[in-house]
């Protein structure tokens, strides 16, 4: 289970929203999990609620008005009830700070953060959920290289030493770029879309045989890098001699696919043979790719006019 505390949470927010800490120091610790995303009922974001309380509770300017319009006996209930529940992990005010000296003391007593923004509050929402979202998703590690090919994530797959690296160099110097090499995080970010990650050991670097530990950013510049990318296409390579293909659709009429955290992914076969130019390969594969989600099948369309010959005869 994927866990992040409050203090990572404002250290990686802290410029893109203008965050500032203001109380509550005491709780840098808390923790939001991970498995809390997988429940639809359960929100770890969102706007006051003091009913059903969001770990992460935002305040802004409707929020702070109704707190405002309470008589002081109700807007102290109102907060005994708030810090009563465990689940409040953080409040984050936007905008109107004027209750900040009322919630300033509770957080103190009770070891909750409290954060402000000068940003609106419902851009912080979405920032933050979308955040929490991707720093607390379910995540698998695989064994393989990604790469950015031709603006699409590819993940290439095969036994070891059957040449997966130098078919990563190769494609970085034709303009392409690298995510992860041996190790790829893949976490699913939504229901059917999954991002591949690069451990941050092994972030720039590109091990291959006979040469060693490659630093492709220093080698190729920043743009041959990517922090990471969505995953669209698996390919997997096959040395030409296995058993498997002498029954393999050469066609590809049939698509294939992968399940990856129960998220279908396209999957390639491409067999390993001298002579082969595996990079032209894997270009031409992303770029069949494409036009496959755009509607367009060349297998289908080379089918349908033999038949329509066929059927002139």
């Amino acid at each position: 289970m994927r866990t992040i505390t409050i203090e990572k949470l404002f250290d990686e927010n802290k410029e893109r929203l203008q965050l500032e800490w203001v109380a509550g120091h005491t709780g840098a610790r808390r923790l939001l999990e991970g498995d809390e995303i997988k429940h639809p009922t359960t929100s770890l974001i969102g706007h006051l609620n003091l009913i059903h309380t969001f770990h992460v509770q935002v305040l802004g300017a409707a929020e702070i008005s109704y707190l405002e319009g309470l008589s002081e006996e109700r807007r102290e209930q109102a907060m005994a009830r708030l810090f009563a529940t465990k689940e409040l992990a953080t409040l984050v005010v936007s905008g109107n700070d004027t209750l900040l000296p009322l919630l300033s003391r509770y957080c103190n007593e009770h070891h909750v953060p409290l954060l402000t923004s000068k940003r609106l509050s419902p851009h912080v929402v979405d920032t933050l959920r979308l955040y929490l979202l991707r720093e607390l998703a379910e995540y698998i590690t695989t064994h393989g290289v990604f790469l950015d090919v031709l603006e699409m994530g590819v993940l290439i797959t095969g036994a070891s030493a059957i040449g997966k690296s130098e078919l990563a160099l190769e494609l970085i110097t034709r303009g392409n770029a690298l995510v992860a090499d041996d190790i790829v995080e893949l976490h699913r970010i939504s229901p059917d879309t999954i991002e591949g990650r690069c451990p941050p050991l092994l972030r720039d670097f590109l091990e291959v045989r006979g040469i060693g530990v490659l630093n492709i950013r220093q080698m190729f510049g920043e743009t041959a890098v990517r922090p990471h990318k969505l995953l669209r296409l698996i390919v997997h390579l096959e040395d030409h001699n296995h058993e498997a293909f002498a029954t393999l659709d050469r066609l590809g009429v049939e698509a294939s696919y992968q399940d990856i955290l129960d998220v279908p992914i396209r999957k390639v076969i491409i067999p390993v043979a001298a002579g082969r130019n595996l990079a032209v390969l894997v270009e031409a594969a992303v770029r069949n790719f494409v036009l496959n989600r755009r509607g367009i099948d060349s297998t289908q369309e080379f089918i349908e006019r033999h038949r329509q010959t066929l059927e002139s005869e």
